[in-house]
C-alpha cells in the first residue's frame, strides 16, 4: 500500500511560507502532493511562486481572502490524495512526519490521528520539546475536549473517508474551525494519538492566536456549548 497524502498549506502574508513548503516537499515519504492555497495574500507571494514548475509534487491555487477555513476547503476540493494533512505556513514538518504518522494509522486502522509537537521561535530554534498533550485514552481526550481544544491542527492527519463523511470546515469560524472539525471527526471515526513531536509549531508576534485572541476565545466557548451534550454522552459511554 502506497496511498497519496495531500499536504495543504493555507497562506496569507506569511514570511515563513517557503520554509513550510521546503519541510513538506522534503518528506521521506515520497507519494505526496503539496498544495499551497494563496488566500488573497498581497505579501510574500514571490516566495511561493518560486516553486511553480520546479517540483512535480507542488501545486498552487489562488483565491480571494476568506480565511483559513475557506483556504483549507479549496485545498481539499483540489486534493488528489487518500489522506489529508494540514501545515500552517509558519510551521514545519519533521522530515519523517508523514511516513511515521501514515504507518501508525494504517497499522492500527485509524482514520484520524494527531501527534505531539515542539515549539520553535522566529529563528526556528526549538524552545520547548514535546509541548503537546497526548492523552492516555480515548475517554481522556474526550474529557479534555469538553473544556477546550488540545489538538494542534498541524499534527493531524485524516483519511479522505472522514472528510467524505463529515464535510468541509465551517467557514463562518475564523479562529476555531479546527476545534469544530476535530469534534465532528472523532464522533464517527476510529482515532489515535502518536506521542512523537513530528511538527514544529512556530510562536511569533504575528500568529493568529495572538492577534485574534479574543475572537478565538469566543468561538471556542461557542463550540464547547454546541458539542457539550454530545461529548458528555461519548464520555459516559467510554470504558
Amino acid at each position: 500500500m502506497n496511498p497519496k497524502v495531500s499536504i495543504i498549506i493555507p497562506f496569507f502574508n506569511c514570511q515563513y511560507v517557503n520554509q513550510a513548503i521546503e519541510s513538506a516537499l522534503n518528506q521521506t515519504y515520497q507519494n505526496i502532493e503539496v498544495i499551497v492555497v494563496n488566500d488573497g495574500s498581497p505579501q510574500y507571494v514571490e516566495k511561493v511562486k518560486a516553486y511553480i514548475n520546479s517540483n512535480s509534487k507542488f501545486r498552487y491555487v489562488e483565491k480571494g481572502n476568506g480565511g483559513t477555513a475557506s483556504a483549507l476547503n479549496l485545498g481539499i476540493r483540489n486534493m488528489q490524495g487518500e489522506y489529508f494533512a494540514w501545515l500552517s505556513s509558519d510551521d514545519l514538518f519533521m522530515k519523517d512526519k508523514i511516513e511515521k504518522q501514515l504507518y501508525f494509522m494504517e497499522a492500527n486502522g485509524f482514520k484520524f490521528s494527531y501527534t505531539n509537537y515542539s515549539i520553535i521561535n522566529e529563528r526556528g530554534v526549538i524552545i520547548k520539546e514535546r509541548a503537546g498533550v497526548i492523552h492516555p485514552s480515548r475517554k481522556a481526550l474526550i474529557g479534555q475536549l469538553l473544556k477546550g481544544c488540545s489538538i494542534n491542527g498541524c499534527t493531524v492527519m485524516m483519511s479522505r473517508e472522514v472528510i467524505n463523511r463529515i464535510g468541509l470546515f465551517d467557514e463562518s469560524l475564523v479562529c476555531a474551525q479546527d476545534y469544530d472539525y476535530w469534534l465532528r471527526a472523532i464522533q464517527h471515526n476510529p482515532f489515535g494519538s502518536l506521542n512523537e513531536p513530528l511538527t514544529l509549531y512556530r510562536v511569533h508576534s504575528q500568529m493568529g492566536s495572538r492577534t485574534k485572541h479574543e475572537r478565538q476565545k469566543r468561538e471556542a466557548d461557542y463550540i464547547v456549548r454546541k458539542y457539550s451534550q454530545t461529548l458528555r454522552r461519548m464520555f459516559i459511554s467510554e470504558k
